[in-house]
């Protein structure tokens, strides 16, 4: 089922550059702190085309063209070289997670087929918007170059990870450490047995999108706009009907998933009682000590989840449990399969947001009264006094925080392979895949 090939990659000629340098954190995640950092940090830096500065634009001047000159002056430069052998590319990440527990997690990079969804070979998790689509897509179309990874997870028993691990003392082609401390290695395998190999073990695979919704349907855009435009010359092996994929098996013990936590700001009325009183109908709410930290809220919640359902909702000067959903929450789940209702974050988003707080959902969509934070002590330090990052007025202040459970892995697979969906950043797999270390060139 799932298409796999190998591909010539292009990538930054590490004699010219240092890879530290020039290769970012996803598009995505660059807050303007970090896009400041990675323009100082060299002139190669592949910040300039995924994500640049926006100046005073115009048709014929914008972040879209100078990124598609960039693309094409640093390629004429050799800075970034395409490589002379279709390859796949094994990956590794070693790094620490919250608790101090030390991973790696292992993959491969390779061109997967662009599948329309109704194809059941590659499934979605999550929801996307238009406006990230919209900008990615102007993006692919002036550059013709994938210059940043989709994560997809696949099921085996680690067959494919030992067919691409490398002899013992190989040199990485590419070996770098992130500013969070992760240490990424690639290898370049072109080896056509070893490859053919591969191939043969992922055909069978269903391919559950990780990280980069937005991206693989910016893929998919791109594919029919190619297609129209080709009319019956359409090619099933055409460039467009690939995109680059980074594979990770589901049971891979470095595949860790953190939670994203919400907080709720810059509501005109807010009382805590209120939110108290209100959920009792909802769930068993138990008032706890509210000068908990971070690794105390933590501890909390997964020991609560053993059970089922645990959210902790946390203000300036109170904090609650809640747990044990009550038969009333259910008029908020109408419609939703009960895979859907199990999940903390639906129970979250439909009960609490848009039932008690009565957050619309297109304001959550638009995170017009929503801030997602990755970290528990960020969000708690919200909560307690600290403004939201760049807001200035008091009105702007935090509500409520809603700490949880990261979603496990098998509930992301038997949703998406179900076709349903949860609630966008549900999941967050961490560490994110980096943009830069290969890049596939559709020209």
């Amino acid at each position: 089922m799932a298409n796999i090939l190998p591909f010539r990659a292009l990538r930054y000629d590490l004699q010219r550059v240092t890879a530290s340098q020039v290769i970012t954190q996803p598009y995505d995640k660059i807050t303007p702190a970090m896009q400041e950092r990675y323009y100082a940090a060299s002139p190669y830096n592949l910040v300039r085309i995924i994500l640049g500065c926006r100046e005073p634009d115009n048709t014929a001047d914008n972040v879209y063209t100078r990124a598609a000159a960039y693309s094409r002056e640093w390629r004429a430069q050799g800075i970034l070289r395409q490589d002379s052998s279709p390859s796949v590319y094994a990956c590794s990440q070693t790094f620490t997670g919250p608790t101090g527990t030390s991973f790696e997690r292992r993959g491969f990079i390779a061109l997967g087929r662009v599948e329309d969804y109704s194809a059941k070979v590659v499934f979605r998790h999550e929801q996307t918007l238009a406006k990230p689509k919209a900008d990615r897509l102007d993006l692919l179309r002036a550059t013709r170059v994938h210059y940043e990874q989709l994560f997809l997870l696949y099921e085996d028993s680690g067959e494919i990870d030992s067919l691409l691990a490398p002899p013992p003392h190989a040199a990485p082609t590419i070996d770098m450490t992130d500013e969070y401390g992760v240490a990424h290695r690639v290898w370049q395998i072109s080896d056509a047995n070893v490859i053919a190999s591969v191939q043969e073990k992922m055909r069978d695979k269903k391919l559950v999108i990780a990280d980069g919704h937005h991206r693989y349907e910016t893929a998919l855009n791109f594919r029919n706009e190619c297609r129209a435009a080709a009319g019956s010359g359409s090619n099933p092996q055409a460039p467009y009907e690939f995109v680059m994929m980074t594979f990770v098996n589901m049971s891979n013990p470095g595949l860790l998933v953190l939670p994203t936590h919400r907080v709720v700001h810059s509501l005109d009325s807010f009382s805590v009682d209120d939110f108290r009183n209100s959920n009792r109908a909802f769930f068993e709410v138990e008032e706890i000590d509210p000068a908990l930290d971070d690794a105390r809220a933590t501890a909390l919640l997964r020991e609560r989840g053993r059970s089922g359902t645990a959210l902790l909702a946390v203000t300036a000067n109170r904090a609650f449990v809640l747990h044990s959903p009550k038969a009333a929450a259910s008029q908020f789940l109408t419609g939703l399969s009960a895979r859907q209702q199990s999940l903390d974050v639906v129970q979250l988003h439909k009960c609490l947001l848009e039932g008690v707080l009565k957050l619309s959902e297109e304001s959550i969509r638009n995170q017009q009264n929503l801030s997602y934070i990755r970290e528990a002590s960020e969000a708690l330090a919200l909560v307690r006094g600290e403004k939201l990052r760049g807001q200035t007025s008091g009105k702007d202040a935090a509500n409520i925080a809603f700490l949880m459970n990261p979603c496990p892995v098998h509930q992301v697979r038997d949703v998406a392979f179900a076709g349903e969906v949860m609630p966008q950043k549900s999941t967050d797999f961490y560490p994110k895949l980096l943009s830069g270390l290969t890049a596939y060139a559709l020209d």
